[in-house]
């Protein structure tokens, strides 16, 4: 459990390898859906699937439906700072690839979210989760101010119960899987 990278790439290759990935997203969509009919934020911060991440644009598209207050947002990596800055997206808004080669909302108006959906590749207990190691999510949470409510979003595989937080860590509110809600602090 040390070497955190080799547990990326375990759990990373176990994501891409589930057999009814498709079956346990669908449940997931159904998940994130209904917990987000109780939340009171207007603007959304999420992200672009990659390696076989769950994708949670369909039940944000969904979320703000008929309620043009509502708005969703995807990272741009802001590379001076090494955090991110949350632009709007829309379905059919311009995109264009940042230096990792993920998609980003090319031009569209930053904004600062009231809720992040973070992605999980694995998490653990007490709102801990384990991310690519990039440490862009950690830093972005400890300079926004006032920081906003967050949930993992992640297939249940991922749980790691002997998983030990690192000093950097900024534990989660929420965590969803295609189970259901794990833990919600607020909730």
């Amino acid at each position: 459990m040390n070497d955190r990278s080799v547990l990326r790439h375990k759990l990373i290759q176990a994501r891409l390898d589930l057999p009814n990935r498709l079956e346990l997203a669908e449940h997931l969509q159904e998940v994130l859906r209904v917990w987000l009919l109780r939340r009171a934020e207007l603007t959304i911060g999420a992200y672009w699937p990659i390696k076989g991440e769950f994708d949670p644009l369909p039940a944000l598209y969904r979320w703000g439906e008929d309620h043009p207050e509502r708005r969703i947002g995807l990272p741009v990596v802001d590379k001076a700072q090494g955090t991110l800055r949350f632009h709007v997206w829309y379905p059919g808004c311009p995109m264009e690839e940042d230096a990792y080669g993920i998609p980003k909302p090319k031009d569209t108006e930053v904004f600062e979210p009231q809720l992040l959906l973070v992605p999980c590749i694995g998490f653990g207990p007490c709102g801990l989760r384990l991310g690519y190691g990039g440490g862009f999510m950690d830093r972005t949470l400890a300079a926004l101010q006032p920081r906003p409510a967050t949930a993992g979003i992640g297939y249940a595989h991922g749980f790691q119960p002997m998983l030990k937080a690192q000093s950097h860590d900024v534990p989660l509110d929420a965590m969803l899987t295609e189970e259901g809600v794990v833990w919600d602090r607020n909730g």
